[in-house]
C-alpha cells in the first residue's frame, strides 16, 4: 500500500513540474537575444597531437585454393517407363430401399383462427375527485 502511495506522489510531482508556467519560463530563456546575454570569454582552441602512423604489417604468402575436380555427369533416362494399369473390383450395388407409406392429413377447418377483438383507439377519461374542504378559519 505504501508503494502505491509513493506512485501517486511521484505522478503528482510530475504533473506539478509540467505546468504551463515552467514551460513558458523555459521558452523565454530560449528566446533571449545575444546582446542581453552576458559576454562569454573566448577560450583558446587546444591543439591535439598528431597520431603516430600505423605500422605496416608483413604480407603473408597464402597458397592458392585447390581446384575443384570435375565429376562425370550421370545420364538421365529421357523416357518414362509405363506403369501397369490397375484393375479395380466392381462397386457393390445399392439395395432397393423400402418405400415409406405417405401419411394423409385431414383438411383444415375453414375458420381456424379465432376472432381477434379490436383495440380501442380512444383513451377513456379518468375521473378526478374534488379536493377536500379546508378546515382552517380565516
Amino acid at each position: 500500500m505504501a508503494c502505491f502511495k509513493s506512485y501517486i506522489l511521484a505522478i503528482f510531482v510530475a504533473l506539478c513540474f509540467s505546468s504551463m508556467d515552467i514551460g513558458l519560463a523555459a521558452r523565454n530563456l530560449l528566446q533571449i537575444t545575444p546582446p542581453s546575454a552576458p559576454n562569454l570569454p573566448t577560450l583558446p582552441n587546444p591543439t591535439l597531437p598528431t597520431l603516430p602512423p600505423l605500422p605496416t604489417l608483413p604480407q603473408g604468402n597464402v597458397p592458392p585454393l585447390p581446384t575443384i575436380p570435375t565429376l562425370p555427369q550421370p545420364t538421365l533416362p529421357t523416357t518414362q517407363p509405363s506403369l501397369p494399369k490397375p484393375t479395380l473390383p466392381p462397386l457393390p450395388s445399392i439395395p432397393n430401399m423400402p418405400t415409406i407409406p405417405q401419411a394423409t392429413l385431414p383438411p383444415l377447418p375453414a375458420n381456424s383462427l379465432p376472432n381477434i377483438p379490436s383495440i380501442p383507439t380512444t383513451i377513456p377519461s379518468i375521473p378526478f375527485f374534488s379536493p377536500p374542504a379546508t378546515t382552517t378559519n380565516p
